[in-house]
């Protein structure tokens, strides 16, 4: 019998096991994969429509939504208050915000909450975690009534507080399982050959915290990007986000144009996934 400890035989075991799926397996994940692509496929097959009715499916096909859709981006039409050149270059502005700004809270919070232990611990790790939970029409609507009552008019800084409070969950998370990886013994490495505390952080460990930051960079833009329901209690006609604008959009003139809109904004999140995936590479994410 092999004197292995059967620990060190499991961690030998490969992600993957070798073998094709049965049938009812693969039958399973079929139906899976197709439920989770249909809205996307429906998105797209509907933005070639050429009818001007949302008649599914589309009894012909045409750029002329898209086409329309390069008219209202460039400058606003009737049914629009602005175009939605206007509504990105907003979202993208709040979103780049959001992500340097969440980043620059969570890294310093990820190592505290990692490496040390305090009075309160518990509850600030709570704290960090509540906009998973927290209903987002309330905090938008707490947030609104904040905003009201200060001396100061915030502007896009409104949306920028909003979507910081929204992407620290992912970004303290993933920061944190990244100095969670990092044994202490690489810093006391460092001091030992004469290094400070502060320069062994900078220069051990932020180095290897990369994966887990750019990955909660990336989750804030994503999420800056996307985010609608606390951003609909709290823009204004000058800070409008191209998800309120294509809500806005939709309620005005409903018609195949919202498709051709929202295929753009899919292909930039999917840039965006792809992106983040080639930069972690197989380290993973922690969610």
């Amino acid at each position: 019998m092999s004197t292995v400890p059967l620990r060190q035989r499991a961690l030998r075991l490969p992600t993957t096991m070798p073998g094709r799926l049965s049938k009812p397996a693969a039958l399973l994940a079929a139906i899976v994969l197709l439920l989770a692509a249909l809205p996307i496929l429906t998105m797209i097959t509907m933005s070639f429509s050429a009818s001007d009715t949302l008649e599914f499916p589309p009894s012909g096909y045409s750029l002329q939504w898209y086409r329309a859709a390069w008219h209202s981006f460039v400058a606003p039409d009737a049914s629009d208050a602005l175009s939605m050149g206007s509504a990105l270059s907003t979202s993208l502005i709040v979103a780049v915000a959001t992500m340097i700004v969440a980043t620059l809270v969570s890294v310093p919070a990820a190592y505290a909450l990692s490496r040390y232990r305090f009075r309160g611990k518990p509850a600030v790790e709570q704290l960090v975690a509540l906009p998973l939970v927290y209903p987002l029409v309330m905090l938008g609507l707490s947030l609104l009534l904040v905003f009201n009552v200060l001396p100061v008019e915030l502007g896009v800084f409104r949306l920028i507080i909003a979507h910081v409070i929204l992407a620290l969950p992912f970004t303290v998370k993933n920061c944190a399982a990244s100095v969670a990886s990092i044994g202490p013994e690489f810093e006391e490495a460092a001091c030992v050959m004469g290094a400070s505390p502060g320069r062994a952080l900078i220069d051990v460990v932020l180095p290897l915290m990369r994966p887990g930051i750019l990955a909660g960079m990336l989750f804030a833009f994503i999420i800056s990007f996307n985010e609608f329901t606390v951003t609909f209690f709290l823009y204004g006609i000058n800070t409008m986000t191209l998800p309120v604008w294509l809500y806005s959009r939709t309620v005005s003139s409903l018609d195949p144009t919202v498709f051709s809109f929202a295929v753009f904004i899919v292909a930039i999140d999917f840039a965006l996934i792809w992106l983040l995936e080639k930069l972690i590479g197989d380290e993973g994410v922690a969610l």
